[in-house]
């Protein structure tokens, strides 16, 4: 019995990363969440499959709990930056065409917090910044998640583009990971373009 169950849990390990993920390799990247958005990666990364709108799309080395990017990639008018769970009791807010980059931060601290996921959060620093060519605003921010209680830290940039939203997030736990994965973040937005 041990001997036919041994394949089988072999061939189904082997399968899960390929569904779960695909690697992104260093190089150009085009196109990333649907959009114009580029960049140019030096290491290797995760891309995970699971994504919590259209024009999103997560990066991740260890797995989107111990780090992860998000990209959120020409979010127009009337549209949210995660996929609506529950519109009736929890709704999410929605871009506007004439927000201004100081809206940005906003925009994300209210996202987590009306899906419920997010119990304390604050926006630490925000300061001016160029993504490619464009004005942008670049913000840290801080929070809990109610599922696990461990306290993350986040670094995040965006723009407005024609009226849609460019947003890149980092976050990661304050303890250890978020220090140790920084420099990468860091070094990919420095070869972001739109």
């Amino acid at each position: 019995m041990k001997m036919k169950l041994l394949p089988l849990l072999i061939a189904l390990a082997a399968a899960t990363p390929a569904v779960a993920n695909s690697l992104v390799s260093p190089g150009v990247r085009p196109g990333i969440a649907r959009s114009k958005l580029a960049a140019t990666p030096v290491g290797e990364w995760n891309r995970l499959s699971r994504v919590g709108g259209n024009n999103v799309e997560v990066w991740t080395i260890d797995g989107d709990l111990l780090n992860k990017i998000s990209f959120y990639g020409g979010i127009g008018r009337g549209r949210t930056l995660l996929r609506q769970v529950d519109r009736k009791r929890q709704p999410l807010p929605q871009v506007s065409a004439t927000m201004l980059l100081t809206d940005i931060p906003a925009l994300l601290e209210t996202t987590y917090r009306a899906q419920g996921a997010v119990v304390q959060m604050s926006i630490d620093t925000q300061q001016p910044a160029t993504l490619g060519t464009r004005k942008a605003i670049r913000f840290t921010y801080s929070f809990t998640r109610s599922t696990d209680e461990v306290q993350r830290k986040g670094e995040a940039i965006g723009t407005m583009v024609d009226g849609a939203l460019y947003l890149v997030t980092y976050e990661a736990p304050s303890l250890y990971f978020f220090d140790r994965d920084i420099a990468k973040y860091r070094a990919l937005l420095n070869s972001l373009a739109l």
